[in-house]
């Protein structure tokens, strides 16, 4: 690495420009750029009339774009060629490199979060909004430039190191789409000519109201949309509850929150969870322990046919007005097989998230090789 001299950006790439005049086009391919060194994306053909863009830039693959506004954010990419043709607008600035650089080697230099804070420190303007990266500024950017050849032989290793990564993470995905058929097959057996009986009957909603002392601490537990389970929102000392109530949550609590179950927010307490508050806005509902088991009930609330009686349940003509009512909630339906069934569902279903909790370790390490790599790739070289 340090035989590898340094250069500026804009010794070995320009800017180049492929301007369209808005007048000349009927409709643009637009694309985008993600930050955090994740490359470019399509978004769809737009009609040039909808915009107050004079030019639009278009893309040639092989060239490096950045977008002013974002760069220091890590939007910024090479141009591959199943992007050639499509269309940015004009605070997209691209570049064109000379045949000392091989821009995909650049593409990997610029993954590199030690590059976007050398970007942040040139961008200029008030304010994270503000802050943008000129053609100039990107330009002036040093990199270490090893022989093209060497550059070649360093993006061939890397390209093959993704493509790895890639095929692991796919193969546990097709594990866990697999693992996710088979719950609901065997739900759906489960379930199969069950008795339907109200959530009034067999998990009904609790309210273990607690009084509040102002010099104890209370964390309150708040429940993340799209089935992500619980999390603890804060801790504060009860002196700042001034006006709502607050309800002890227990571990195994099928929790819904009244204004986001339409969203998806329904979960199941856990044991950490033993002990939180929630206000009126949280519904808590304890499983008749002769009848039912609770992460059974959450399975059917994220059945189509289950969580449709949610939404159900949920009326509104806009999302801030989506909300469901205690006594809404306890006249939903559910199917009830025997508790055996049940029991034996759940010890699946527990055995499904151990695989996908092994699968999360690895899936980090996984993704982890790509940064560690660049890093010894080019350490030293910044």
């Amino acid at each position: 690495m340090s035989l590898w001299p340094t250069v500026e950006l804009g010794d070995v790439m320009c800017v180049h420009i492929d301007a369209v005049p808005s007048a000349t086009l009927t409709s643009v391919n637009l694309a985008g750029v993600y930050g955090f060194g994740r490359g470019l994306f399509q978004r769809g053909p737009i009609s040039p009339q909808e915009t107050s863009y004079k030019n639009f830039h278009r893309l040639n693959a092989g060239d490096f774009v950045i977008s002013s506004p974002k760069a220091w954010e890590g939007a910024l990419a090479r141009i591959p060629e199943e992007m050639d043709g499509w269309f940015l607008s004009p605070v997209f600035p691209t570049f064109r490199p000379t045949d000392a650089l091989d821009t995909r080697y650049l593409d990997w230099y610029c993954k590199r979060e030690a590059v976007w804070r050398q970007l942040q420190g040139k961008a200029k303007g008030m304010g994270a909004r503000r802050e943008s990266v000129s053609p100039a500024q990107f330009l002036s950017l040093e990199i270490p430039l090893p022989p093209l050849t060497e550059q070649q032989a360093i993006v061939s290793r890397l390209d093959t190191l993704a493509d790895k990564v890639r095929q692991v993470n796919e193969h546990l995905d097709a594990i866990e789409r697999d693992a996710d058929r088979l719950l609901a097959v065997r739900f759906r057996d489960a379930i199969a000519d069950a008795p339907m009986r109200p959530m009034a009957e067999v998990a009904p909603l609790v309210r273990r109201e607690i009084i509040i002392n102002p010099d104890k601490d209370y964390t309150e537990l708040g429940v993340r949309s799209f089935y992500k389970g619980t999390f603890q929102r804060r801790t504060i000392p009860g002196s700042d509850f001034s006006w709502q109530a607050l309800y002890r949550v227990q571990a195994s609590d099928l929790v819904f929150s009244n204004i986001m179950a339409w969203e998806q927010a329904i979960a199941i307490a856990q044991r950490c969870d033993d002990g939180c508050v929630g206000n009126h806005r949280m519904l808590t509902c304890q499983a008749n322990a002769e009848v039912a088991v609770p992460c059974f009930l959450w399975y059917y609330f994220t059945t189509e046919e289950g969580f449709s009686k949610i939404y159900a349940a949920s009326p509104g003509t806009a999302a801030r007005n989506r909300t469901m009512t205690a006594p809404a909630l306890m006249a939903i339906d559910v199917p009830m097989p025997p508790l055996s069934a049940q029991r034996t569902f759940n010890a699946l279903q527990s055995k499904v998230a151990e695989l996908k909790a092994r699968h999360a370790t690895i899936r980090q390490a996984n993704d982890a090789l790509i940064p560690a790599t660049l890093e010894r790739v080019f350490s030293g070289a910044d």
